[in-house]
């Protein structure tokens, strides 16, 4: 039986030495909560088998339960290959929802919280010389509001704008050996006003006699090769690559920078040695682009850019929040593409980082917008500060993300309109974002009702006519009440950020018998695309508007709103979608 989602999961961290975890292991739920005083990850129940990385909830891991279980386990056996013998064994999960605790033959190995980020341990300890097996407890409070679970709803029937859960592992597990010593991470910033690229990296287990060699390939052509000698404080290169050409066509102009229409990528590889002894060796690759605005303009690379995003809720029929393959990744954003689209919101969503690999390669613009808590409390805040931190520090070097997105319509802060402490959360959350990222835009609620934005983001499901006499100078758009929400905070104001529409449109038609709903409703192809044009239209002839994001690339469940079907079928000519985005 093949392995489901075989391909490498860190696309910006590879090694070459690794195995994939994925596939058949032991399941079962623990509806009573006595895995612990029974010791499960002792002596396992006999039973039910589940194809690990998709939820019990889907269909393609052979269980396809929508019922609430709100405490499951998976065990399987490990097999260290025998090459690996003296070296260090380090497991990895992509992501578990919501908390999970990981046994290795039996001894806890760690626990972490978290169900939109990667976490590892370090097993070598545990292990026997032979016979391992790991076991996973997972803890996903099904009605528990104050967890940041963004789409899945906390009732057990899907409805509105909710949708089906996902509990427990739903990214690849995968193991790999490590030396005592070896890079724990690494982090791109690119500078192209200087033409320069700095990195970043950290060293685990650091020791005298190291030196770092780094090699920076374009186009296949080596244009870096550099070593330094490493001590405990040093940790931050910076390389000059205008330079560096030979084919001087390449830095006279954008010819090198990275865009949506010229996804320019460099590869880079990183060794560490101990004199002539390797100890790791980690292939990477970066882009080079700048995000920034200047006198109220979104500029890419210092030029002006128009952003044309689509909504993308990142669900799939059969696997909910998993890819069912790595090219169904990659086809999302072909479609997008295909249709005139240069970018998506990840809506609610901390996405694969294979996503984000595609949007690199392909040129695919990316707001980063992190899954939300229903309400708010302090435990709510501490959450959400906790795993935005990991997102952030996860996806940082990856030129395809442009925008940070902490929260997203007031979730989690229903009152953040008047109520001083949850915008003292909203602002917080933006400054978090720029204490570790100084690189992009952050809005600290998108939508309305913001506190401090660099962006000016707004929601509006109204008609093409309301929308063109919204948006027809500044003053009215941000006077605008969408969904009877104002569009700053009480005590902030419009400052001349950038403004963008950030959902609108929603356009549903229902291509069979399935029942859903959407913002407002169409009865065929050639009216969808009439609607699209005019609704899209009417921002596009803003004066005052500097991009768009529709509501919504793929129907998801009952919500009928894509331009896609769920099963990714084209509702109308997707040539005349490109069409009308074209004219901007």
């Amino acid at each position: 039986m093949s392995i489901p989602r075989n391909e490498y999961p860190r696309p910006q961290f590879v090694r070459t030495e690794w195995e994939n975890l994925n596939g058949q292991w032991d399941f079962a739920f623990d509806d009573e909560n006595k895995g612990l005083s029974e010791k499960w990850y002792e002596r396992f129940p006999d039973g039910r088998k589940i194809t690990v990385p998709f939820a019990f909830q889907t269909e393609l891991s052979g269980i396809n339960d929508g019922s609430f279980h709100d405490i499951v386990w998976y065990r399987r056996g490990l097999t260290v290959p025998e090459s690996w013998a003296g070296r260090d064994l380090i497991l990895h999960f992509g992501a578990v929802d919501y908390r999970a605790w990981v046994y290795i033959n039996g001894n806890l190995a760690c626990f972490h919280e978290g169900g939109n980020t990667p976490f590892s341990a370090n097993i070598t300890h545990l292990l026997n010389s032979e016979n391992n097996e790991i076991t996973v407890r997972v803890e996903d409070p099904s009605e528990d509001v104050t967890i940041p679970r963004g789409k899945q709803y906390w009732h057990q029937q899907s409805e509105s704008i909710f949708y089906t859960r996902t509990t427990g592992i739903w990214q690849t597990v995968w193991m790999e050996p490590a030396e005592k010593t070896t890079l724990a991470g690494i982090r791109w910033t690119p500078e192209i006003d200087r033409g320069d690229i700095e990195l970043e990296f950290d060293v685990e287990g650091i020791t005298e006699g190291l030196s770092l060699s780094v090699e920076i390939s374009f186009n296949g052509q080596k244009i870096i090769s550099d070593s330094t000698n490493l001590f405990e404080s040093y940790n931050k290169r910076s390389f000059n690559l205008r330079n560096r050409f030979t084919d001087r066509s390449n830095i006279h102009g954008p010819g090198w920078y990275w865009t949506p229409e010229n996804p320019n990528l460099f590869d880079a590889v990183l060794t560490l040695k101990k004199g002539e002894k390797v100890l790791d060796r980690v292939e990477t690759y970066f882009g080079m682009r700048k995000v920034s605005i200047e006198d109220g303009i979104f500029k890419l690379n210092n030029m002006p850019y128009y952003q044309k995003l689509v909504l993308d809720q990142g669900y799939w029929p059969k696997a909910l929040l998993t890819a069912p393959t790595d090219e169904d990744l990659k086809k999302d954003i072909e479609l997008a593409k295909e249709m005139g689209f240069n970018g998506a919101r990840k809506h609610q969503k901390v996405e694969d980082p294979r996503f984000l690999y595609w949007a690199d390669r392909l040129g695919f613009l990316v707001w980063g917008e992190m899954a939300n808590a229903s309400e708010y409390s302090e435990e709510a805040a501490r959450r959400l500060a906790t795993e935005w931190f990991d997102v952030v520090k996860r996806d940082y070097s990856h030129p395809s993300i442009i925008v940070w997105l902490p929260l997203n319509e007031s979730w989690g802060i229903s009152r953040v309109a008047y109520d001083k402490h949850q915008q003292a959360h909203a602002t917080s959350m933006y400054w978090q974002t720029k204490s570790i990222d100084q690189t992009r835009p952050v809005l600290s609620n998108d939508g309305w009702e913001h506190t401090i934005s660099d962006i000016c983001g707004i929601h509006n499901y109204t008609s093409a006519e309301e929308m063109a006499e919204a948006y027809k100078d500044v003053e009215s758009a941000i006077s605008t009440t969408p969904a009877n929400r104002v569009i700053y905070a009480n005590g902030f104001n419009y400052n001349g950020e950038p403004i963008l529409i950030t959902e609108y449109g929603g356009i549903a038609y229902k291509v069979d018998e399935t029942e859903g709903w959407g913002y407002s409703a169409v009865q065929s192809a050639e009216d969808l695309v009439e609607e699209y044009r005019k609704v899209t239209g009417a921002l596009t002839d803003s004066k005052i508007i500097q991009g768009f994001c529709y509501t919504q690339l793929t129907d998801v469940e009952q919500e009928i709103n894509g331009l896609l079907t769920y099963d990714r079928e084209p509702k109308c000519d997707l040539k005349k979608i490109k069409e009308i985005n074209d004219r901007k």
